[in-house]
């Protein structure tokens, strides 16, 4: 390769790199813009149908959760 191809070679590097930049900008630009999406609320009421929870379950929970901590 002589020297003309090697600098034809680094100036298109040169572009990919801005192009690749601009890209980003433009993503994250267009991010800015985007309305938050609002986390939707899980329910476990399908998956726990007919599933009684009774305060002992609840204790038990808390106290499996939180024996380490000392609550």
């Amino acid at each position: 390769m002589n020297r003309a191809q090697v600098k034809s070679a680094v100036d298109i590097l040169h572009q990919i790199e801005n192009i690749e930049k601009e890209i980003l900008d433009l993503k994250l630009t267009l991010l800015k813009t985007l309305p938050p999406a609002g986390k939707k609320a899980l329910s476990f009421k399908g998956i726990l149908k007919g599933v009684e929870i009774t305060e002992k379950d609840i204790r038990s929970a808390k106290k499996s959760l939180y024996s380490k901590m000392g609550v």
